[in-house]
């Protein structure tokens, strides 16, 4: 709530459930929303995160986010526009490896997917989602058919072999240098997982990553969705917007990027503190 009014001014207070069941949540939710001019919905784990969030954007005519998804999507794809540029690498030609099959690595998969990017590998605790594996949930058989067009099979190692970019939502230490060495040349690493990432940015600059980014603020590049949500409900409450849509998301992660007018390794995005973070998101909320 500090958030939202130090980075867009925008009033919000925290309403804390004491349930974890589905229906009591949409229902509660949906009886207060007269008060709000907007929802964001916050540490709502998967799968029942799809289906909260599904019914209550259904019942509501004010603009609802799980931002552990749709936040963490957004500034994800701004970070890689971004990269791709600093390794010289196109974003439909890029094979992207996903670690983490939870809120955040579907909405960042199903995101990339929206921006062009054609080869996606994700993986949860079990290895590589591919139509093969039997007893998937309803969100990784989605997975399934959309993603993995090569038909990889196997583990993370199996996926990392000449992957352009992995993204790690999932837990610590997960990685190591030699996971990185199977990757391609110039090889994209987002370790996102708080506080401790799949693999410190000292170890996979030892694997040879080029571009590292991390959800931490004491190393470059930190990929946060603190530099979405602000900007996304100021947007929606400034221009009435009832929805939020795939297509602002996508506009949204695009002004992000551009706030960085010449990429380097060290500067794929922009820090929460930098000016007009807030605004350039807001203007892609129409």
């Amino acid at each position: 709530c500090v958030l939202f009014k130090v980075f867009a001014d925008v009033d919000a207070f925290p309403v804390v459930l004491d349930t974890q069941n589905a229906d009591e949540i949409v229902e509660t939710v949906c009886r207060i929303a007269p008060v709000f001019g907007g929802i964001n919905l916050e540490d709502i784990g998967a799968p029942k995160c799809f289906e909260i969030e599904k019914r209550i954007i259904s019942r509501l005519d004010i603009p609802v986010m799980h931002d552990d998804q749709h936040g963490t999507a957004i500034v994800v794809l701004a970070a890689l526009i971004n990269a791709a540029k600093v390794v010289k690498k196109r974003l439909p030609a890029l094979r992207v490896v996903i670690s983490g099959a939870g809120a955040a690595g579907t909405a960042v998969t199903k995101l990339l997917l929206k921006a062009g990017v054609k080869d996606i590998i994700v993986l949860d605790s079990k290895g590589i989602i591919a139509k093969s594996r039997e007893g998937l949930l309803p969100h990784k058989k989605e997975h399934a058919n959309k993603t993995n067009p090569r038909g990889v099979r196997g583990g993370l190692r199996d996926a990392l072999k000449n992957a352009d970019v992995v993204i790690g939502v999932s837990g610590p230490g997960l990685m190591n240098a030699p996971h990185i060495k199977l990757m391609a040349k110039n090889p994209i690493v987002f370790a996102m997982a708080n506080p401790t990432p799949e693999i410190m940015p000292e170890e996979a600059k030892k694997g040879g990553a080029v571009v590292i980014g991390t959800g931490r603020s004491d190393y470059p590049n930190q990929i946060n969705n603190s530099l979405v949500f602000p900007g996304v409900f100021r947007g929606a409450l400034d221009n009435g917007v009832r929805k939020i849509t795939d297509e602002m998301k996508l506009r949204a992660a695009k002004n992000l990027a551009a706030l960085v007018k010449r990429p380097t390794a060290k500067k794929i995005i922009s820090g929460p503190f930098d000016k007009g973070v807030a605004q350039a998101v807001a203007e892609a909320i129409w």
